[in-house]
């Protein structure tokens, strides 16, 4: 079957059933050829309804197109990492402009001191930074390199936040732990967000354990007054690092990402999504003494620190760049907030109009909205975001969260608030009913994280 991209509409009438049957084949394809049908495990179909998980052609801006030619807006664009729309004119002009003068050579290129400098300018609370292509390999780094300085083995880990890196130490307190040696989680403790009492306890139960604290310094909630510093102080008291892991909130919080907006500093900090607007780039940063173990320029036992071939490749570090600069001079950060606050005031006025205000859960800071979709007894159900899915699908929005890009208008708010009402309508018909089942047309959505496929 041909995967050729033919547009057949702008945009899609809610009341008109949503068939995908292009998608539907390739993704027979996608399965047939690579595990899980996709590269990353959020982008499976199983995430979505059955039989409507589109099959993006392309995008631009804040719309994306499927190989069926449905046009959508889109939110949590790249999973959070397209935070300027798709094709932004600035960072794919930084990137062609690299990619003539080639872009991985046999010595550093002048592209990565210039993108250091860029970086740690825009995040002043670092000292150094290196660059790898994704999240995971910053953060396992983080944690081998406060191992090296603390001589400790144990990692703590706050258990409300959802994903942290696809290496070992983390998956192992996973559901998905097959392949792991069985004694690999008994190095990793967890503490919970806000809660600095129980996190001193944990420190108290493994006196000169515990290497690091490592956690995402906010999420779908404002950080406890005082709490980030608490954390620091119990960090600083008990000899272990305190790392914060900014791939949400770096840029989206602040251009200093969430160090810079409340003010308090981490040891080590690693930041990606954002980062490069979809480019493949990611950065661990913090303080010299720490990082430098990771060098060449002291006297300790090495650090075997990051070490990546396409790491530092030119055309990526120039869509960081340009992308730091974009935030910087043009205010991204105070747009995404305003586009959010707009949005979630939408939904939860629609939400409230039909009924379902107590149902449908709109939550977090305005440039990182999610939403929660709870049953008839109010517990969170799999079952009502399906059809909650269903809903904004046919109306044209492919939403797995309400995450903003700067790209979106007020049309496409507007246009997003009036499928959000849709959707609404039904979930009231389905909670009256007590029986999503009719609207759902075949299995709920599935959590990521689960034993089974």
């Amino acid at each position: 079957m041909s995967t050729e991209y033919t547009e057949k509409t702008a945009r899609r009438d809610a009341a008109e059933p949503l068939d995908l049957p292009r998608s539907r084949a390739a993704n027979e394809r996608l399965h047939a050829l690579i595990p899980g049908g996709a590269h990353t495990y959020a982008k499976g179909d199983d995430q979505y309804p059955e039989h409507l998980a589109p099959v993006i052609s392309h995008g631009s801006g804040a719309h994306v197109w499927d190989l069926d030619g449905n046009r959508y807006i889109e939110y949590g664009s790249g999973l959070r990492s397209v935070s300027l729309g798709h094709a932004h004119p600035r960072v794919t002009e930084a990137v062609r402009r690299e990619l003539d003068r080639g872009s991985n050579f046999v010595r550093p290129s002048v592209v990565e001191l210039d993108a250091a400098e860029r970086f740690l300018a825009t995040v002043p609370t670092a000292e150094m930074v290196k660059f790898a292509k994704n999240g995971s390999d910053a953060t396992t780094a983080a944690v081998r390199l406060a191992r090296a300085a603390t001589g400790r083995t144990r990692v703590a880990l706050c258990a409300d936040h959802p994903f942290f890196s696809v290496d070992d130490w983390f998956i192992a307190t996973t559901p998905m732990s097959a392949g792991i040696p069985t004694d690999t989680d008994r190095l990793t403790v967890t503490f919970p967000y806000g809660d600095l009492a129980a996190t001193e306890t944990l420190l108290d139960r493994y006196p000169g354990e515990i290497a690091c604290l490592i956690l995402e310094p906010a999420t779908h909630s404002e950080p406890p007054p005082g709490y980030l510093a608490g954390l620091r102080e119990l960090a600083d008291r008990h000899g272990c690092v305190l790392v914060f892991d900014e791939m949400i909130t770096g840029l989206r919080w602040s251009e200093a990402g969430a160090q810079g907006l409340y003010g308090v500093t981490p040891d080590l900090s690693t930041f990606g999504k954002a980062l490069g607007n979809g480019f493949a780039v990611s950065a661990l940063a913090g303080r010299r003494e720490l990082m430098e173990r990771g060098g060449l320029r002291h006297s300790d036992e090495r650090v075997f620190l990051l070490s990546t071939t396409h790491g530092a490749e030119t055309h990526s570090l120039a869509a960081a760049m340009a992308v730091l600069t974009t935030y910087t001079e043009e205010g991204i950060t105070a747009r995404l907030h305003d586009l959010g606050e707009r949005l979630a005031a939408g939904i939860r006025e629609a939400a409230a109009a039909m009924g379902v205000d107590d149902h449908l859960i709109v939550r977090g800071r305005a440039s990182n909205l999610v939403f929660a979709t709870l049953d008839e007894h109010q517990r969170p159900s799999q079952e009502y975001r399906t059809l909650f899915l269903r809903r904004l699908l046919a109306g044209g929005v492919l939403a797995p969260s309400f995450v903003v890009s700067s790209a979106l208008t007020d049309d496409d708010i507007d246009h997003t608030i009036e499928a959000v009402a849709d959707a609404c309508a039904v979930y009231r018909k389905a909670l009256d009913a007590t029986d999503p089942t009719p609207w759902l047309s075949g299995r709920p959505v599935k959590p990521v994280f689960r034993s089974r496929a």
